[in-house]
């Protein structure tokens, strides 16, 4: 209170003190001042932009934190496992993954949806974070004989489970009954591109949203996968030590990401994908869709990083001879380097990059033959 009234009496006692009339006269005067037009800076500025452009550009071809991170060791399986902790763990911080939130206490749900001269089909759902589930096509094969191997089929772009599944599988052929045909127990999960009721971009705006939560869709759709092994594993039916994952286009995306942060996946088939995004980087850096615009996707995090996590599992990549360019050239210039890794290790064989006679479409006979050799 005494501070209080102390301010007080100042400011009445400053309203009482007389003004300097000179004082006061000085302040009333308009001098000069400087003034530029303001085109005068427009160098500055230009040169500001001509700076960070040098500096991006540099960035791109800086090999040095990459090559700071990533120092493969291959002497042997395990030594490179351990030798690329260190660039998957970057992958799984750069996509937020895992993403926030443990599932206690809920268990899987499946519901039988029909049965027939193949297998019997199930509606599946698993809990993945709080008030989120992965959903999906569960199939068993009939006449199996003891556990039988688990085979994921991941849709691509603007499809869904039944799409790659029912009347005659459009572009994806056999990608899921084909698993089953072979005596493999199959899921193909269900991830975001539509939603009735909802904008038709709801893709991206989801996206967006879990960024700035400390997630990314990558990030929860992975979860959607791993997670549900998690349960798909522990039944009476499934092998654990026996898991491939095959997908096509935005499936063929998710065929290299899932596996390379779950080693549980044995096997990998990705088919019409690989090397799209830096395609379309080379052209235009700005031409990339959101949902893979993720911290260091071209400087640390580029296709060949993501094959090299999955090394030394068996991968095969596949490309349609008539695709569109960008689901293709890329993918051919870069096999190479992936290659390396599997020579280098000592399984030149693990590793298969096939271009197809066709388009953008799932390739049966490569995809069913390198499973067959390697599940």
């Amino acid at each position: 209170m005494r501070r209080c009234r102390s301010i007080a009496a100042l400011l009445c006692l400053s309203a009482l003190l007389p003004v300097n009339p000179a004082a006061a006269q000085d302040s009333k005067r308009s001098g000069k001042v400087y003034e530029e037009s303001v085109s005068a800076s427009d160098h500055f500025r230009a040169e500001q932009a001509r700076e960070l452009d040098a500096y991006i550009l540099a960035l791109k071809a800086d090999k040095s934190r990459l090559n700071a991170l990533f120092k493969p060791d291959f002497s042997s399986a395990k030594a490179y496992e351990t030798s690329a902790k260190g660039l998957r763990k970057k992958f799984a911080e750069s996509i937020g993954y895992p993403p926030p939130g443990t599932v206690r206490g809920e268990d899987a749900s499946f519901l039988k949806m029909a049965e027939d001269d193949l297998g019997i089909y199930y509606r599946a759902l698993f809990p993945v974070v709080p008030g989120v589930h992965a959903e999906g096509i569960y199939i068993v094969p009939k006449g199996m004989k003891g556990r039988v191997p688990l085979v994921i089929s991941m849709h691509g772009g603007g499809g869904s489970p039944e799409v790659a599944l029912f009347h005659g599988g459009s572009n994806y052929h056999d990608m899921v009954r084909g698993a089953v045909k072979n005596g493999y127990a199959v899921f193909a999960p269900q991830h975001l591109f539509s939603a009735p009721g909802f904008p038709g971009d709801i893709r991206n705006r989801t996206d967006e949203r879990l960024r700035l939560v400390g997630t990314s869709l990558t990030a929860i759709e992975i979860a959607k996968i791993t997670r549900s092994l998690d349960f798909l594993l522990k039944l009476k039916e499934i092998d654990p030590k026996r898991v491939a994952m095959v997908g096509l286009s935005y499936g063929g995306y998710y065929s290299l990401v899932v596996p390379a942060l779950e080693p549980r996946i044995k096997v990998v088939v990705s088919s019409c994908y690989f090397g799209v995004q830096e395609f379309r980087y080379e052209g235009d850096e700005l031409s990339i869709p959101s949902d893979f615009k993720f911290m260091d996707r071209f400087s640390l995090l580029r296709d060949t990083e993501i094959a090299a996590l999955i090394c030394p599992r068996p991968l095969l990549i596949q490309a349609g001879k008539s695709d569109d360019a960008s689901h293709r050239d890329m993918g051919i210039r870069l096999a190479p380097d992936v290659a390396s890794y599997y020579v280098r290790i000592g399984k030149p064989e693990a590793f298969k990059f096939v271009v197809f006679d066709g388009g953008h479409e799932f390739h049966d006979a490569s995809a069913w033959a390198f499973l067959k050799r390697y599940l």
